[in-house]
């Protein structure tokens, strides 16, 4: 009989090096490089429509569409960063190693705003005289932004586990995550304002040179608290951990199902023998005790079915967030038909507009966290609970695709002459923005918390780059959502002052509807793990 004595890779998979300290003292370090990548990659990406637009001489939607595929890479390919982090180098290697590969990315596009060679020649706007690019011009720009995007997202949601690894306790674990999201949405303001209207009033040449300078003060500050980081190092892959349970659970599958936990095999920590659950109860079988068997523990086999468990639950934020991946790129394109000027002389850019929803988010994540969560405990003597919160925000999600459809009605109706003018202030679709803002403030870090506490112990690098998937699969079912109404309908006409996008509003409510129905569904047959709050921290 195999010993069943023998440790779970459960149990080895993340350890710390001796002489690590972790705890608060990293914290700066950790969100000092979060906010420098941050103005990086917004500095590339907020006005990467106008961009595309106005020097590559590309059609609006066409260019709503390239803007939505390098969001869905940054927030897709962080699930390639954590496989990685998780099962070979841990989470700083994979960072600072994007950092580098982001670097040249930024480099790359500051070059095809600095040579003209690089970019086709300019036209005016509405002229039948506009020259594409080449393919040589494409080329280099998309290895720009195929760089850009990939450094990005190893780093984004992978220093993410990193900063909640220097904590042992769930409470300072939160609180790191709000300040994450915080910083994250801060940031982002600050380069889509800055930076974008260094970008709209100097050069596009200034406006990523700063991105790429942005880019060098977070690698210098990440490797300046090297020594500071509590760095939990992988021995082995989780990933072949939980395919050999599936394995086994096959090779298996004629042996009889026992109810003594003797028969199982156990952990060498736990005290007294664990019966496995009875949900999935088939792959149980795969910790059976057997002659000669490669040992599967319960940890192993309930590790497996928790992700099992989880999967329906993930599934509702992919339509939760592809209205937002709509709009976010939808408004870029709605404003720069509208007046954007505040006051005599200051015109806002068009590549500005989704920074309301980043305040928005900002702004509502300190008040949630500071003024109305402790207010709902105090009034109700218990806490908010994680899944109540993205309950929250998938309603408020709805709420501003409503509020998106009324606006662009009214804006279609305040288009005048042929010539396509919009008499009406492009500070109409701040409300919307506001709504979606409040909305995340809610549902972002609820998920993240969420999926890092449900997550099995050796898949935290995993678990946060979970949300970046759904994410990121949302901005490329809004491209198929685009495509679906071009090709069915008359909506989205190159010139939108043409069409209906009011409709399209209009469907990701009902869409939303659809998927908040699920998402009730699925958080009421969820029993999420009892977590104790631990009141000592480093």
């Amino acid at each position: 009989m195999a010993d069943n004595s023998v440790a779970s890779m459960d149990e080895a998979a993340r350890v710390s090096p001796k002489g690590r300290r972790g705890g608060w003292i990293t914290f700066p370090f950790i969100i000092g490089t979060m906010g420098c990548l941050t103005l990086a990659s917004g500095g590339v990406v907020a006005n990467l429509i106008v961009y595309l637009i106005q020097e590559f001489n590309i059609k609006s939607i066409s260019a709503a569409k390239i803007y939505n595929f390098v969001n869905g890479s940054i927030t897709l390919f962080p699930i390639v960063g954590a496989v990685i982090a998780d099962s070979f180098v841990g989470c700083f290697s994979v960072i600072w190693f994007s950092l580098v590969i982001s670097l040249l990315g930024a480099v790359i596009l500051v070059l095809t705003a600095a040579v003209d060679h690089l970019r086709p020649p300019a036209c005016e706007d509405g002229s039948n005289l506009c020259r594409y690019p080449s393919h040589l011009q494409f080329t280099v720009l998309y290895l720009g932004l195929a760089l850009a995007s990939l450094g990005t997202a190893g780093t984004r949601f992978t220093i993410a586990t990193m900063g909640a690894d220097q904590f042992d306790s769930p409470k300072h674990q939160g609180i790191f995550f709000n300040w994450y999201i915080f910083t994250m949405y801060t940031a982002t303001v600050v380069s889509s304002t800055a930076i974008v209207y260094v970008q709209d009033n100097f050069s596009w040449t200034w406006g990523f040179t700063i991105s790429a300078v942005a880019n060098v003060l977070g690698l210098a500050l990440l490797l300046s608290g090297t020594r500071s980081y509590r760095l939990l190092k992988p021995q082995g892959s989780p990933f072949t951990s939980l395919a050999r349970v599936a394995v086994a659970a096959v090779s298996k599958r004629k042996m009889t199902l026992s109810e003594k936990n003797e028969d199982y095999y156990q952990d060498s920590t736990k005290t007294a023998p664990n019966q496995p659950s009875q949900f999935f109860r088939f792959l149980n079988r795969a910790a059976l005790q057997r002659e000669g068997d490669r040992v599967i523990t319960v940890k192993q086999v309930e590790s497996l079915k928790s992700l099992i468990k989880l999967l329906p639950l993930w599934s509702t934020g992919l339509l939760l967030c592809t209205p937002l991946a709509i709009q976010l790129s939808l408004t870029v394109i709605q404003a720069l038909t509208m007046d954007r000027h505040l006051g005599g002389r200051f015109k806002v850019p068009a590549g500005s507009m989704p920074v309301f929803i980043l305040v928005s988010t900002s702004l509502f994540i300190f008040i949630i966290d500071r003024v109305a969560l402790p207010l709902w405990e105090r009034v109700t003597t218990r806490p908010l609970t994680l899944l109540q919160r993205v309950g929250i925000g998938h309603i408020l999600t709805i709420a501003s695709m409503a509020a998106s459809a009324a606006v662009e009605r009214k804006r279609l109706r305040s288009v005048v002459g042929k010539d396509g003018i919009v008499g009406m202030s492009a500070m109409w679709l701040v409300p919307q923005l506001a709504i979606a803002g409040l909305g995340e403030a809610f549902h972002f870090p609820g998920q993240i918390a969420l999926y890092y506490q449900e997550f099995p112990e050796t898949l935290k690098t995993t678990s946060t780059a979970a949300v970046a998937l759904f994410i990121g699969i949302a901005f490329y079912c809004s491209n198929a959502i685009i495509d679906l109404v071009r090709s069915v309908t008359t909506w989205l006409p190159d010139n939108i002052n043409d069409g209906r996008l009011d409709n399209l509003y209009w469907l990701c409510c009902v869409l939303g509807g659809l998927n908040l129905c699920y998402f009730i569904v699925c958080s009421s047959l969820y029993k999420c793990k009892s977590v104790e709050e631990s009141s000592s921290d480093d």
